[in-house]
């Protein structure tokens, strides 16, 4: 589809109600809206509009959607699918000034906000009042909590609490035309027509431009204890995982790293850690709740499982400083990769006592193709985050058979009864390997979908499809 290449009379109308510096054209401003952390891609929009209120965002929309020219919405710009490069120029809208904290009830556990909070923000800002949002992906410092919702974020608190759907309860969201709607109702329990809050949820910015939302909240819990586990086996910390399920144990974190991704991570970060020669994997793992006793419980039931996969010693954490640098550790991974080489980085998600065997094919695959493999993720829900690295790959090699490699990797993970994406999403970079775990028909209805949202095909255009 052909867009309109924004021109001198849209930027007067767009200037007609927004501030100046909510109306950027400069090559810098340009480019700071241009990419996200996915590798290094980036496309420049035509101009950058920083509204702050609703009805902003829908006079943008009506005027987009005549005018055929194409809106990006943007956010902390942290994604990893590339979901908020703006491909086909036009408006990058970013949502980075929709950023207060609307209500805090207490009494109904529900908040209400603006899509560009920071997750770290609402999270500190609840457990002020001694609730508790679980969902906390490794950018939590600085992603918005609206690219959660479009990307449908997780974490390691997911493997107990849930990923971002769990929490959200109603959304404001401008349509493509410019109408505003809610999608459904503050309430816990709602059988009332479809479901078009969930719709919205991991759909990218491809439907709607999300405005409000209206979060549940829980209790928060007082006490977590966290342990370090390492393995002489890669296998067999996996294998040790779903064993701890089957004890009837659910921890509020499981993250598997490999021995590549703790070397890597220890060079970029000043976490210090020593670690024997014949280490070949960790398991970072956490149980939370409110009597200790009972943790403590957990925690000894879990060694002896561990212990029965050939695990090192067991470190528990003894002080707040050094759970905070074993969790600083686990989420410093991707920057470390990122700044040791030229990567492409998956997302797979299986049934959890598959992770072995993903494991075991993706380093097969590797060793085929001729890449190195970093691996690590949440490993209590089967969700492990593959970083392909170049190192001495040559370009020809990276450039004409990864995509062959990639394929391999989802073909096996789909095998397993896995998909290609967790909570990264698909964005710009995942979307040719769709039709890998999906049918036809599947892909047909939800383009059905996105045609009765966006007709003229003017949100985020060439994502997931």
């Amino acid at each position: 589809m052909e867009y309109k290449k924004i021109n001198i009379d849209d930027l007067s109308f767009f200037r007609s109600f927004l501030e100046d510096d909510c109306v950027l054209t400069s090559k810098e401003s340009l480019f700071t809206y241009s990419h996200d952390e996915t590798e290094d891609l980036s496309c420049l929009p035509d101009v950058v509009l920083r509204p702050n209120k609703t009805e902003d965002i829908a006079k943008i929309l009506h005027y987009c959607n005549s005018q055929y020219i194409p809106v990006t919405a943007s956010g902390g710009r942290t994604g990893l699918s590339g979901g908020s490069i703006p491909v086909h120029a036009g408006v990058a809208l970013s949502m980075e000034r929709f950023n207060k904290i609307i209500d805090i009830d207490t009494k109904n556990l529900q908040a209400t906000v603006e899509p560009g909070v920071i997750n770290q923000v609402f999270r500190d800002a609840v457990e002020e009042k001694s609730l508790f949002y679980p969902p906390d992906p490794a950018s939590k410092g600085s992603c918005h909590l609206g690219g959660n919702l479009a990307e449908n974020a997780g974490g390691p608190k997911a493997l107990k609490y849930g990923v971002t759907k769990d929490y959200v309860l109603n959304l404001e969201v401008v349509l493509a035309t410019g109408e505003v709607m809610w999608t459904g109702a503050n309430v816990l329990k709602n059988s009332t027509g479809y479901n078009l809050t969930q719709l919205m949820i991991g759909s990218e910015g491809t439907l709607g431009i999300i405005t409000k939302i209206v979060f549940k909240l829980i209790p928060k819990p007082s006490k977590d204890i966290t342990m370090l586990v390492p393995f002489y086996s890669i296998g067999k910390a996996c294998e040790s995982v779903s064993e701890v399920f089957r004890m009837g144990i659910t921890p509020s974190a499981l993250e598997f790293i490999d021995r590549d991704a703790i070397d890597w991570t220890l060079k970029y970060s000043d976490v210090e850690m020593n670690i024997s020669d014949n280490v070949k994997a960790h398991l970072l793992i956490e149980v939370d709740g409110n009597n200790m006793d009972l943790l403590f419980k957990d925690c000894e039931a879990i060694s002896e499982v561990m212990e029965r996969y050939e695990c090192g010693e067991i470190l528990i954490a003894d002080s707040e400083r050094q759970k905070e640098q074993l969790w600083k550790l686990r989420r410093s991974i991707g920057e470390a990769v990122k700044s040791n080489s030229i990567y492409k980085e998956e997302d797979t998600v299986v049934p959890r006592a598959e992770l072995p065997n993903l494991l075991k094919g993706v380093k097969k695959i590797g060793a085929k193709f001729g890449f190195q493999s970093v691996c690590y993720g949440h490993a209590g829900d089967g969700n492990l985050h593959i970083n392909i690295i170049k190192g001495d790959m040559s370009d020809d090699k990276w450039n004409n058979q990864l995509t062959i490699a990639i394929k391999d990797i989802f073909k096996l993970t789909k095998k397993l009864g896995g998909t290609i994406s967790g909570e990264h999403g698909i964005g710009l970079v995942q979307k040719d390997y769709m039709d890998i775990v999906l049918s036809s028909k599947n892909i047909e209805i939800q383009k059905g979908i996105k045609a009765l949202f966006d007709p003229n095909k003017i949100l985020n255009p060439s994502k997931i499809f």
